[in-house]
């Protein structure tokens, strides 16, 4: 196995190359623009800093989704600690989230925004990004029938969320 890429330039011109997909995906995983630079920020840095750790024969984008992944979860859990501390003393308001979708966001931008951080993932990985289910089973860390019922039940979601009225429910 090889520890190192080609050069660290041309890793380094690989990562540059996946910052519009990094930050698209950022953007679905944290709903917020500024988490989302601040969470490509930190896995640029992190994949930077681990590059031995990548094989040069396997997906680089896949590599760094699962740093992405990984650190949203480990920022989640921070806050949900920090939330719990915040509850605990008092002060409710700064441990609630801001509001999601600015007023000019698309309808569709909105629905995935309400999706679950796991559908909203799997969404991003796959009907976004373009991964194979197989791809973005791994990044996420599932299996692939756990990522293929997320995105079945994402798809459900965003069918009703988007067009509501054209798929009344059957009355039995």
């Amino acid at each position: 196995m090889n520890s190192h890429p080609a050069s660290p330039a041309s890793f380094g011109s690989e990562l540059a190359a996946l910052v519009p997909r990094l930050r698209r995906f950022g953007r679905l995983l944290t709903g917020h623009p500024q988490d989302a630079d601040d969470l490509v920020q930190l896995a640029l840095e992190r994949a930077w800093q681990h590059q031995a750790r990548w094989t040069p024969d396997t997906r680089l984008d896949s590599w760094v989704f699962r740093i992405m992944q990984n650190a949203w979860i480990d920022e989640i859990r921070a806050r949900q600690r920090q939330a719990q501390v915040l509850v605990d003393g008092a002060d409710v308001q700064a441990a609630a989230a801001p509001e999601s979708s600015p007023l000019d966001a698309l309808a569709v931008r909105q629905a995935v925004a309400r999706l679950n951080d796991d559908q909203r993932a799997a969404v991003a990985l796959v009907l976004i990004e373009g991964l194979s289910y197989k791809e973005a089973a791994q990044v996420l860390g599932v299996p692939i029938g756990t990522l293929t019922s997320r995105l079945a039940r994402a798809r459900d979601q965003l069918q009703a969320l988007l067009a509501p009225e054209e798929n009344p429910p059957c009355s039995a």
